[in-house]
This record gives C-alpha cells, structure tokens and sequence, in this order.
C-alpha cells in the first residue's frame, strides 16, 4: 500500500502522544493532593513499598484516553464537513471519517462503561468495596457491553447465548488478571502497554475480511490506551511515585478485553487461528491470575484476599531484584505480543510451531518456579 508507512505514523502521532501528555500532566496535581482525596497507599500488609505513596493513577490514564477521544470526534466532526476533505488528515484515511463517525456512539458507550469501572475502583482504593459487589458490578458493565453494544467473542462456536457469555467472562477476567498482576512498580502498566502495542500493530496490518482495510477504529483505541499508559508509566517508574490503583487497573483491563473482542483476528477463512491471538498476547496475565487463585485456594485461603504470591513475587523469591523481575515479566510478554503478532499472518502449519514456542516458554517459567516450590516443602 503506497504510503502506508507515511498515515500509519501519523495516526500513532495524533493518539498515543496527546493521551501520554494529558496523562502525565494530569497525574502531579493527583500526586500532590492524594492524601486529600483519601487515595493513599501506606506501607503494611501484603504492600512490599516502604513509604505511602498515593493511589489515584487511574485518573491520570482515564483523564488521558477521554480528552484525546473528545478531541478527536470534534476532529472527526470538522472533517466530515469540509467537502474536498481536510488538508490535515492524511488521504488514506479519508475514507474511513464516515465509519468512525458511525462507530463514535458505541465508543463512548464503551468510555461511559469505562468511567464506571473508574469510579468503582476509586472507591475500593478509597474505602474498601466487598469482592461480590466488585464482580457484581464488572459483570454488569460486561453484561452493557456484550447485550446493549453487541460487542462479542467470535469463537465460532455456533451458540449465541454461549458466546455472550464467554464474552462476559473474558472481560471480567481480563480487568482482574491487570488489577491482580498491579504488585510492583512498573509493572502492569507496562504489560498493559507491551499488550497494547502489539495488538495496534495487529489491528493495523490484519484487515477486516469485510472491508480489506485495515482495523483503524480498534488501532486508534488500542493506541490512545497505549499513550495514556506510558504518561502514567513516567510517574510509576521504580521508584514509583503514584500507583496504578484499582481504578486504573479496571479501566485498562476492560479497554483492552473490549478492543479484543471488536478486532477480527482471522484474516479470512484461511486463517481461523488468529482467533487464538489475544489468548497468546495475555498469556502473562492469565498466567499470573490463574496460579494465584490456584496458590490461594490450595492453601485455604480466600482467593480475594491479596498476597505475595504473584508471578514477580516468586521470582523474586528465586534470587531476581524487583527491578530484573518486571524486566523479565515485559520480555515473556514481548515475546508472547510478538507471537501473537506472527499467528494473525501464517499458516495453520506455522501457528502451530508458533503456539508451540510460546508453550514452552511458560512451561519453562513453570519449571524455574518449580525449584522455589520444592524449597518451600523442604
């Protein structure tokens, strides 16, 4: 596609660095009067940071990805009304002003649903919400997504009333594996924007086998998301001067398991695999949220209840600095993106020698984790 390259920088340009900005600036203001608005994480418990350090980077994030999308429907509105299209927008993207514009009500659908999540996870962080009224409330919102915007899972499965609710499952999955995977500086917001990255490159070089274009709407999301994150990441670098946050880690994790479910990873009939690709990106996460449960409910205790039991915190356990283990949870996640990345694009032949590697690469976690495992029982 000639000048693919040219269009492809200038919509990275137009979303990740407003959101980063916005975000970043945002979050001093939130930093400095934390402590006011009851968002203060002190030293105790299951907490491994010795000095109180506000909560409250949610906002920041939340602040970055709305302003950036209202700037862009008004963007999107001017443009739409200038007859031989804006000189300021690139002409391969001309053609799609008409259905993003159709698409801006179901995208602020999704940034209302978003801001309750916001709102709930600011409340927790403030006061503490009972664990069932926190999936109670996720459920619902996924419950709006699935049923009121008719977002979905296309796992081609042939049962309507199954796939909604894998559907449900799946977002509310996604938003706790980010919170749960939210124990050390850095690190689930840079998982969040390793994720959110490549699932933008994804979008924009996987067409949409109904328009053969490229899947901009989903990209430009994925993106804003993106620079939001690394705004927030300028604040949470070691050593942390704010936390992500439950309201924070909701909001990411429900934008990304959305963006998820309206991409179309297939490529076509040829290529029914790609479907598989956002199990390969979020294998970290999931990895992270499924042994923890599996540790706490072996142990008899409640799977709500936080502890050091996460993935960094094993591997600290193993001798790695906090530092070398968040580094070493972005390079399995890079490797994970870059093979989700590679399964959208080959053969079923390749997707299988694809899946294989990245099988063996979190069974090979296993296996290092296994001697803490066998110290602990000695």
């Amino acid at each position: 596609m000639d000048g693919l390259s040219h269009w492809i920088v200038w919509l990275v340009v137009v979303t990740t660095i407003p959101s980063f900005m916005i975000s970043a600036v945002s979050l001093y203001p939130v930093r400095r009067f934390a402590n006011r608005l009851g968002l203060l994480d002190r030293p105790g418990g299951h907490s491994t940071h010795v000095h109180a350090t506000p909560l409250g980077g949610g906002i920041g994030i939340w602040l970055g990805i709305i302003l950036t999308f209202a700037a862009g429907t008004v963007a999107v509105l001017i443009a739409r009304n200038i007859e031989a299209g804006p000189s300021w927008i690139p002409e391969q993207l001309l053609p799609y002003l008409e259905g993003v514009w159709s698409s801006a009500g179901k995208i602020w659908g999704l940034l209302a649903a978003g801001t309750i999540l916001v709102a709930l996870g600011l409340a927790d962080d403030r006061v503490g919400i009972n664990p069932w009224i926190r999936l109670v409330v996720q459920f619902g919102v996924a419950g709006f997504v699935v049923y009121g915007l008719g977002i979905g899972l296309t796992a081609f499965i042939g049962i309507e009333w199954l796939t909604k609710i894998l559907s449900m499952i799946w977002i509310v999955g996604v938003i706790n594996s980010f919170n749960m995977l939210d124990n050390m500086d850095g690190l689930s917001g840079g998982v969040a924007a390793v994720i959110a990255a490549a699932m933008a490159f994804v979008m924009l070089i996987s067409p949409d086998p109904g328009t053969t274009r490229p899947q901009l709407l989903v990209a430009a999301l994925l993106l804003v998301v993106l620079g939001s994150l690394l705004g927030f990441l300028w604040h949470n670098r070691p050593p942390a001067k704010i936390f992500m946050g439950d309201g924070g880690s909701y909001l990411v994790g429900f934008l990304i398991a959305v963006a998820m479910l309206m991409a179309t990873f297939t490529g076509g009939a040829d290529r029914p695999h790609g479907v598989l690709a956002p199990l390969c990106v979020m294998a970290v996460p999931l990895y992270d949220m499924t042994t923890v449960l599996w540790i706490r409910i072996r142990e008899g205790r409640s799977p709500f209840v936080g502890d050091r039991s996460h993935f960094s915190h094993r591997l600290v356990e193993l001798g790695l600095g906090r530092t070398q283990a968040v580094l070493t949870i972005y390079l399995v996640t890079a490797t994970c993106g870059l093979a989700a990345v590679l399964l959208t694009q080959v053969s079923l032949g390749q997707a299988v020698m694809v899946l294989g590697i990245v099988a063996c690469m979190l069974l090979l976690i296993v296996i290092l984790e296994s001697t803490g495992w066998r110290k602990d029982d000695e």
